[in-house]
């Protein structure tokens, strides 16, 4: 693995105390924690999901506006990685993917963000070449606090960002509770410089409940439900904005403790709505409504236990997910036009999952895992598979597909001496817009995307390894990685067709190219030269290249981070410089354009004051202090990061 740290994983079970189970993945966001006073964002709590995601390594953010932001895992996208929020899978219902699965929760819901790079995925997670995430929902747990209250609020004054939660966590020995409600608003925000970025709003409301019964002391059910709500989202790098999103999750788990053993099994299902709007855009030539909905139903069984020098863990999971899109143009003065573009697929998807970490001896470990999943899909909508089937006349509704991944890494632990190494083979099915998706607009490089059901599972061959040595106080790490493809995915330009939207380029067909390769590496190093006093630095650096060996869209340039903390009393403050050097290697085969270089510098403060068993906490500070105008590779379209922007928060723990 690119790097190695384990992490005690608290289970909620239905013994006396929770069950600690050593699970590896590298690395986790603390969102919330039960000890008081433990945030790590800069923001706390207030900071948003994507701010939380971003602050884990190997992962970058593609920005479409203010909010959903679609997160990137050692360069590579959504479509080759796996997001589940507590095991559960869940799909985004836009074309645009302007809702990814990260959208639908909240600071308040979650406890841990963990990341998995690379293949050696989470036992959850399928076609994760790229990595897996999993979002960790917070939970009081049994023979906790009796009551804890957490009141919060915060403000941005670039934007006018308001945001409030409140949530409580009731914990006795027969059941325990947590529930929530999330607000955030935001304004047009103003970019380096002063001027106003137009559609860069939203709204958004999230109420969630966990709920936990102990039965007998070694069986327990657990119960989540979680509402959200976004309306007026601004998508400033689109065509469109978004009246409405709207997530619906749910699930119901038993537990049971072996000793030695616990064995949990989940239902869940989720339902979500996404419609796009353009009614509030000036000047618009033909008015669309395009909305999108998914619904997915899925189970999973999660064996774990600890023999020996062996921390085993079986998965079984299965899911079926619905989604459905269509697109009506109503060009003026004439007859609406009604199409089809993602067909109602339906998607049964069901895989077996192994995990085995062997203690060799005290200072090496073993990792070993493998999944096989097998998958069905079938388009529903009649109208949809006749318009797909003009351009593939020898396609069927009905397609199976069997892929799989597995991986080792080796590690060993030589006095401050940390050495590890891996490799892993893993394919992937292509997905709903990659198969049966039709004329999708990209304004990523102004082309119509037609989907392909005759497309390959693409496969990748992943080798990684990683050293990191501590001396006193002193840490360096250095790690890296390679993704070796075969039959890659990617738009392909067809000339014979023409372009259905307005100002659109042309036509663009999903395709396999035979190899393309992906490498990333870092260097990183933390310094505490005073108890008080402590800095951090980080280089890294990212490069793709098909089989002509141009760039591939979406790769990290350099990039590079300083920070220096320190701390006194109640007060801790902060000093970040970070940027990215021009991005030269850009794909402009692929409709990329180049990215200048920026560098900019936020300052942080935390207080923390304790009254009584309570706790008030107040954060503030100010982001990209000079006011620099500038945007990232991953900003679509190139839209402008914010300017400067000061904010505020205030946390009281009771």
């Amino acid at each position: 693995m690119v790097s190695l740290l384990i992490v005690s994983t608290l289970l909620t079970t239905a013994a006396d105390t929770t069950v600690a189970r050593e699970l590896t993945v590298d690395e986790v966001v603390i969102v919330s924690t039960a000890s008081r006073g433990g945030q790590r964002a800069v923001k706390g709590q207030a900071a948003s999901i994507d701010e939380h995601i971003g602050n884990l390594r190997n992962v970058a953010m593609v920005r479409r506006g203010s909010y959903a932001w679609e997160p990137v895992v050692n360069n590579m996208p959504t479509e080759r990685l796996s997001t589940t929020i507590d095991g559960m899978k869940i799909f985004y219902a836009c074309t645009d993917k302007m809702d990814p699965v990260t959208s639908y929760v909240e600071s308040g819901n979650l406890q841990t963000i963990s990341l998995n790079s690379g293949l050696d995925g989470n036992p959850q997670a399928t076609g994760n070449i790229g990595g897996s995430l999993d979002l960790r929902l917070r939970k009081a747990g049994f023979d906790a606090d009796p009551l804890r209250v957490n009141l919060s609020a915060g403000h941005e004054w670039n934007g006018h960002v308001q945001v409030y939660g409140a949530d409580a966590a009731l914990s006795g020995h027969r059941a325990y509770a947590n529930i929530g409600a999330f607000y955030r608003q935001a304004e047009n925000y103003k970019i380096g410089g002063g001027e106003r970025l137009q559609f860069s709003q939203f709204h958004k409301v999230n109420v969630f409940s966990n709920l936990g019964f102990r039965l007998t002391d070694s069986d327990a059910v657990e119960a989540t439900f979680i509402f959200d709500r976004a309306t007026d989202v601004g998508y400033p790098a689109l065509n469109m904005d978004v009246g409405l999103a709207r997530g619906i999750i749910t699930s119901l788990s038993v537990k049971h403790l072996f000793g030695w053993a616990s064995w949990e099994t989940k239902v869940y299902y989720n339902h979500i709505t996404h419609e796009m709007d353009d009614t509030q855009r000036p000047d618009v030539e033909i008015h669309m409504d395009m909305p999108g909905r998914s619904q997915t139903e899925g189970l999973y069984s999660l064996l774990t236990a600890s023999r020996k020098r062996h921390d085993l863990a079986l998965n079984y999971d299965l899911y079926h997910n619905r989604r459905f899109a269509d697109m009506t143009m109503y060009p003026g003065g004439a007859a609406p036009m009604y199409m089809v573009t993602w067909p109602d697929v339906a998607t049964l998807n069901t895989g077996l999952a192994l995990t085995d970490n062997i203690g060799l001896t005290e200072n090496q470990q073993v990792r070993l895992s493998a999944k096989v999943a097998w998958q069905h899909q079938r388009l529903n909508n009649d109208e949809g598979y006749h318009a797909l089937k003009v351009f593939f006349p020898a396609m069927t509704n009905a397609y199976y597909q069997t892929t799989g991944r597995i991986a080792a890494s080796y590690r060993v632990q030589l006095g401050g001496l940390q050495l590890s190494a891996g490799a892993g083979w893993g394919s992937r099915a292509p997905t709903v817009t990659e198969a049966y998706g039709y004329y999708l607009n990209n304004t990523f490089d102004q082309f119509d995307y037609i989907g392909n059901p005759h497309l390959k599972n693409e496969s990748a061959t992943e080798l990684n390894a990683a050293l990191k040595w501590r001396g006193g106080t002193l840490q360096v790490g250095i790690d890296g990685n390679a993704f070796l493809f075969r039959d890659y995915i990617i738009g392909h330009l067809e000339t014979r067709l023409s372009a259905m939207t307005v100002d659109a380029e042309g036509v663009k067909v999903y395709g396999n190219i035979k190899r393309a390769t992906i490498a990333n590496a870092s260097v990183t190093a933390e310094w505490q030269p005073l108890q008080w006093l402590n800095w951090n630095g980080k280089l890294s650096v990212g490069s793709g290249r098909d089989a002509d060996a141009d760039p591939l869209p979406l790769i990290s340039p350099v990039g590079w981070q300083t920070q220096i903390g320190a701390s006194r009393g109640q007060w801790q403050v902060q000093i970040t410089v970070r940027g990215n050097a021009r991005q030269s290697q850009y794909a402009a085969k692929y409709g990329e354009t180049e990215t200048p270089a920026w560098t900019i510098c936020n300052l942080s403060a935390l207080w923390q004051k304790p009254v009584g068993d309570k706790r008030l906490s107040v954060r503030a500070g100010v982001e990209n202090l000079f006011d620099k105008r500038y945007a990232t590779y991953a900003d679509w379209n190139q839209i402008p990061q914010k300017g400067r922007n000061i904010f505020a928060n205030l946390t009281f723990e009771m």
